[in-house]
């Protein structure tokens, strides 16, 4: 945020500024809930959370530089001023808001949601934006009720284009989130098994990213995929301007299209294809693009954001050379790190779901095609930690990724968490046998022996904690 006075924020907050404290005294630009990101000048929200209270921690705020403080009640532990509110979260919601009214009308803003696939198409959207103009974009995967206003608080008076990433865990929580980012534009990628165990099914799903197409005006602008048949069918929903993108084929109808012809894959399993961009007024735009991210999945990821872009204003030159030029940002997802003697990690421990983890497992078979032209000894490694939040269902879903895991040509399996047994029954079904165990530090202990002509991969849901089983194996140590 721009450096913003004391009396100010007291305002934008709710909070009544003591008697001595001097209004004029500015706060920013940096706003945090984490005292050791704490800087000079900065406001530090104290958060209570199940492990730690952010009010233990504004004292070393104070020490770091913060030089005020979101608080429930006072501490009398630090120099600084404490701007005291009912709810120091709700006013953080309220102090961003307030920050994106002030940044109108020259700023686009961009809601982004889906069941996966999320973060990597938001770095390749903001890679793409940043061509055009300033832009601000999550770090990670700042996707809920705290991380969209911390992102939303970066925004500036040169920002160009913000891109909010909207995660949800039930219906109504999208709209919560619109209610504060107010979106022009909405991108929804796909509705799958991600979470189904808190939405109830597919349909569910699609009512939730559904909120994000009914929050846009209409004047906005509505990018959907025509390939999900569950996206294809929010457009109903939707009183803004459609474009479409497919990785199929050209869409049937739109006055915006956008898809991908002639794709291949290429070294290391990043793909080329033909992007074609068609417009009733403007015409049609043909344009090469060579990905710079494993996976076929990328191309879809790679025509929503161009999807995007193109509704935010950006030109057909600057998103293909954004496309083209987009890098891994977020960390852990498809990470590929070779060892010193040659081993190959990939470490993609991040997340995972139904849909993620068929894709990681296709890329890896046909890393493991392409290895083994120059290393005919090569073999695939994996450990497969449980996909969470799956539901009634969870058993059946990581069977399938025993099979996935077979038919990816795996020669060893490590399996970890309370699904491990399932994943290995789907495994066995194919001829492929492995070991189940139930954590991390079990996984460390079970590591199969790897040669230098081996491919790793490393993949589960967040809470298995699998990047340090991806840190033990480069030498590495454990990751912060």
């Amino acid at each position: 945020m721009e450096p913003i006075s004391l009396a100010d924020l007291s305002s934008l907050v709710g909070a009544s500024l003591d008697p001595g404290v001097p209004g004029d005294r500015l706060v920013g630009p940096a706003v945090v809930i984490d005292s050791r990101q704490a800087e000079p000048g900065c406001l530090f929200v104290a958060l209570p959370g199940q492990r730690v209270d952010g009010h233990d921690y504004v004292g070393a705020a104070a020490g770091r530089g913060a030089r005020a403080a979101l608080v429930a009640h006072p501490t009398t532990t630090a120099d600084l001023a404490e701007l005291v509110v009912a709810d120091p979260l709700a006013a953080l919601t309220r102090l961003s808001g307030a920050l994106i009214e002030r940044a109108r009308p020259r700023l686009a803003v961009i809601g982004l949601t889906g069941s996966s696939g999320k973060t990597t198409t938001k770095d390749i959207l903001a890679q793409v934006l940043a061509l055009a103009g300033p832009t601000v974009a999550p770090i990670e995967s700042q996707n809920n009720d705290i991380g969209v206003p911390l992102t939303l608080c970066r925004v500036d008076r040169s920002t160009r284009y913000l891109v909010a990433e909207l995660g949800a865990r039930g219906l109504g929580h999208i709209a919560d989130l619109c209610r504060i980012v107010r979106p022009d534009i909405g991108l929804v990628l796909n509705v799958g098994p991600a979470h189904v165990g808190e939405f109830g099914g597919p349909e569910q799903t699609a009512q939730a990213k559904g909120e994000l197409i009914e929050a846009l005006p209409s004047r906005g602008w509505a990018v959907l995929n025509a390939d999900d048949p569950q996206v294809a069918g929010l457009a109903r929903r939707s009183r803004a301007q459609l474009s479409w993108f497919s990785s199929q084929g050209r869409p049937e109808s739109g006055p915006v299209r956008l898809w991908a012809a002639r794709i291949e894959a290429g070294p290391d399993q990043c793909h080329h294809f033909e992007l074609n961009l068609e417009e009733a007024e403007s015409g049609r735009l043909t344009g090469s693009v060579q990905l710079r991210l494993a996976g076929r999945h990328q191309v879809d990821n790679a025509l929503a954001a161009a999807g995007a872009a193109w509704a935010a204003g950006v030109s057909g030159e600057r998103i293909l050379t954004g496309l083209n030029q987009a890098q891994t940002v977020s960390r852990w997802r498809w990470e590929t790190r070779p060892r010193s003697d040659g081993l190959l990690v990939v470490n993609d421990s991040y997340n995972a779901n139904p849909v993620s983890m068929a894709a990681a497992l296709t890329t890896a078979g046909g890393l493991l095609r392409q290895r083994r032209q120059t290393r005919p000894r090569a073999r695939l490694c994996l450990v497969l930690g449980d996909m969470l939040e799956l539901g009634v269902d969870s058993a059946a879903y990581h069977r399938a990724v025993g099979r996935q895991a077979a038919q990816a040509g795996a020669s060893q399996l490590l399996a970890v968490g309370q699904f491990a047994d399932a994943v290995l029954a789907g495994a066995g079904a194919l001829g492929l046998t492995g070991r189940a165990v139930p954590d991390r530090d079990q996984a460390l202990a079970a590591l199969p022996e790897l040669g230098p002509d081996d491919i790793l991969l490393i993949k589960a849901s967040r809470g298995l904690g699998l990047e340090t089983v991806a840190a033990a194996v480069l030498g590495e140590g454990r990751p912060c």
